[in-house]
């Protein structure tokens, strides 16, 4: 290979991706047209190329060097770069896209979380009408320490706090997944998830009050129980969204109302995914922590529940064309 032909063949695109990355670096990536970003990528793996090249032919460490640096600040305004902007698109879906969806998917939500409400209020009727009731719904277990002993079965997660979110976590976004995948079952998956877990909820809540638990139970359920119920509400209008998609897709083709609605369920359960996480932690943490009183418990439960219904009400801002 001559290699000052060579040079005189390729220093072009070295200068003009010098010239590009200055650009770059001066005014980040934003300020290039978008053929100037496609020209970047193209000058960044020809530069690649030619480094490799250069270190085959032993061209010199002078050059070497030159072209190393050239690919390595390339390599960082491209992906780095394009990392950062994720990251921000990431956080402004936080700011403002997600209480957007669950604005717009309300009506979804609303009736998920009505399937909640009914169940538990039919377990409530139930239980109090028939005690046998109770044991088709609660795990004998738990019915035989809160009415034999008189005591909770939440002391069980203190010492061993870490495993004990971790798994709450698991579960938790487990559930949420089922409830959400039970739309392709034209939702009736979704809505079992949805009345079955009001069921549970009802039943538990009846047997503690039975036994005057109600005080302590209610104030373990409520700091983590804020953020957590919400989460498998916004699941279930996520498992309706599909549903909806699948047997009515109005004014769509039900092949694009199934693209819709799923891009709407997606991102409810991009949204739902990081309280879960939350709920989790306070759950395995600070719900059952006894050196944290009742109240303070309700109090912090009632805090956060406030929190999240200002989030979700909150509107967008303006985009300026």
């Amino acid at each position: 290979m001559n290699i000052k032909r060579w040079i005189g063949r390729r220093e072009e695109n070295w200068q003009r991706l010098d010239s590009l990355l200055r650009k770059v670096e001066q005014k980040k990536l934003k300020s290039l047209k978008s053929g100037e970003i496609r020209e970047l990528a193209s000058l960044y793996r020809s530069v690649a190329a030619d480094l490799a090249r250069a270190r085959t032919q032993e061209v010199g460490n002078t050059l070497i060097q030159s072209l190393q640096s050239l690919t390595t600040r390339a390599y960082t305004q491209i992906y780095q770069g394009s990392r950062k902007q994720e990251w921000q698109a990431a956080l402004e879906f936080y700011r403002f896209g997600f209480p957007a969806v669950v604005q717009q998917t309300f009506p979804y939500i609303a009736t998920a979380t009505a399937l909640f409400i009914l169940g538990g209020l039919v377990a409530w009727w139930y239980a109090w009408q028939d005690p046998s009731f109770m044991s088709l719904i609660v795990p004998n277990h738990i019915i035989s320490q809160v009415r034999d002993k008189g005591e909770l079965w939440m002391g069980s997660i203190v010492g061993i706090e870490p495993l004990a979110s971790s798994n709450i976590m698991i579960n938790n976004i487990s559930v949420s997944f089922v409830a959400v995948a039970g739309g392709i079952t034209a939702g009736l998956y979704t809505i079992y998830i949805m009345i079955f877990n009001g069921l549970l909820i009802g039943a538990v809540g009846t047997l503690v009050a039975q036994n005057n638990l109600a005080y302590p139970f209610w104030a373990f359920v409520f700091p983590h129980g804020s953020i957590e119920l919400p989460a498998i509400f916004f699941a279930g209008g996520a498992g309706l969204l599909i549903a909806k998609a699948i047997i009515f897709p109005g004014k769509y083709r039900r092949r694009d109302a199934i693209k819709y609605y799923s891009s709407l369920a997606a991102q409810l359960v991009f949204g739902i995914v990081p309280m879960l996480i939350i709920a989790g932690i306070i759950e395995g943490f600070f719900s059952p922590n006894p050196i944290v009183p009742d109240p303070i418990k309700y109090l912090a439960g009632m805090g956060l529940f406030i929190f999240l219904v200002l989030y979700c009400n909150r509107k967008n801002k303006l985009v300026k064309g």
